[in-house]
């Protein structure tokens, strides 16, 4: 994996005109002007200095370290009209123009955010969550806006089940999606260190179609709908280490696209690493899919510990019919599990059965090894659900496991399984 490395050249925003804690005057536009130039100058370190720093949308830029000092946050501002005019990205795995990412970057190089701050997506319950329909265990109330996200993201759902041309799939103030907090686009050679991130609108760090990434001493609370930790989709070359995750959603989940999109760029995730990490709340510890249809390749997770009531499932493989994809050669050793709600193991070949997308895409799912892995409270210790027509799960290995605490049954399985 090629390593971040910028001159030794720093400017504080102050310089540019930012001010703490003034929520009238904006400081993107100085934040975004300090790394524009100091990437026309060949690159270094912007300083977010401590403080309180009220922004919208900010765009990185070659060679450029955003660094938020300790003692500083980054305080990103809910308006819509902020983030227009969209952008080209990724949204549950189709592509569309959406509402601009809180950070953002398209076709970079040696790009960095680091420090000890805080940065703080700005979302909750009264202005991007409310956009999302009521889900289970979280105290989030309907609101006039949810059927009108819930119509746009059928929309989108359709767009690409359907072939439109991209440009065409745009969303504007009215009727956008949420947004990432990150989401770094085509780029090469990427580092996130450091930082501590809160109340993301989506998805937090989503990094897409990204070589060379590391992510390292990130902590993530983020308990919003939707609210996925690190969700890097097509990427490849992947180190996540010494993080903390917990979240509405899954605390990692490894994507390459969905059905039609995820087909027609065929570009899978490959050669991930996940060590050291601690994961709380979340539907999963560690995720692959469901938008997988690219496929994936390469996982290895190693000494994490994981423990919830929240946690739903400890390693989780979601895909369907309608995905499709090849995923293979998965290694987790060395995990401590407290508890976990209902498996340590999942694997599903049968998600989101009610899809209104095309069928007759076959996942399978082979090569997967659970080394030294125990769990001390579980609904289940292994939850299979298989193909009825065909046996698309193969090659599981259990060495030196133990499941203690195991309230419905040592294992679930439903539809056609292989060696186990």
């Amino acid at each position: 994996m090629s390593k971040v490395d910028f001159p030794d050249r720093s400017v504080s925003i102050t310089e540019y005109g930012a001010v703490a804690g003034d929520s009238l005057n904006l400081s993107g536009e100085a934040i975004n002007l300090a790394i524009v130039e100091l990437s026309r100058q060949g690159g270094g370190t912007v300083i977010v200095p401590e403080g309180t720093f009220y922004t919208g949308p900010i765009t990185m830029k070659s060679n450029v370290n955003l660094h938020v000092s300790e003692g500083a946050t980054l305080k990103f501002v809910p308006d819509v009209s902020l983030y227009m005019p969209a952008v080209l990205t990724r949204w549950e795995g189709i592509d569309c123009y959406n509402a601009r990412p809180l950070i953002y970057a398209y076709g970079e190089t040696n790009i960095a955010i680091t420090g000890k701050g805080t940065i703080d997506g700005g979302a909750g319950p009264d202005n991007w969550w409310k956009r999302q329909r009521e889900i289970e265990r979280r105290d989030f109330r309907p609101s006039p806006e949810a059927p009108v996200m819930k119509a746009s993201r059928l929309r989108l759902l359709e767009m690409g089940e359907n072939h439109v041309p991209v440009g065409q799939r745009v969303f504007d103030e009215t009727d956008c999606l949420r947004p990432q907090t990150v989401n770094f686009y085509r780029c090469k050679t990427v580092l996130i260190e450091g930082v501590t991130m809160l109340n993301s609108p989506f998805w937090v760090i989503h990094p897409l179609f990204c070589d060379d990434l590391t992510v390292r001493g990130v902590t993530i609370v983020n308990d919003g709908p939707n609210g996925d930790g690190c969700d890097p989709e097509s990427c490849r070359n992947v180190l996540i280490e010494d993080c903390v995750f917990d979240t509405g959603d899954d605390c990692i989940a490894i994507k390459s696209g969905r059905n039609e999109d995820g087909r027609r760029w065929n570009t899978p995730s490959e050669n991930i690493i996940v060590r050291n990490c601690t994961m709380a709340d979340g539907h999963g510890g560690v995720v692959i899919g469901s938008e997988i249809s690219g496929g994936f390749r390469n996982l290895y997770v190693d000494n994490c510990r994981m423990d919830s009531p929240n946690l739903d499932r400890v390693i989780r493989i979601k895909t369907s019919t309608a995905r499709g994809g090849l995923i293979e050669n998965i290694y987790v050793r060395n995990v401590e599990v407290g508890q976990c709600r209902e498996a340590v193991l999942r694997i599903n070949l049968n998600y989101e059965r009610n899809e209104n997308a095309r069928r007759g895409f076959y996942p399978e799912v082979r090569n997967v090894l659970l080394e030294n892995v125990s769990c001390s409270s579980s609904d289940y210790a292994l939850w299979f659900s298989g193909l009825e027509d065909r046996t698309n799960i193969s090659g599981i290995v259990l060495r030196n496991c133990s499941f203690d605490g195991v309230k419905a049954g040592e294992s679930h399985v439903d539809g056609l399984i292989g060696d186990v």
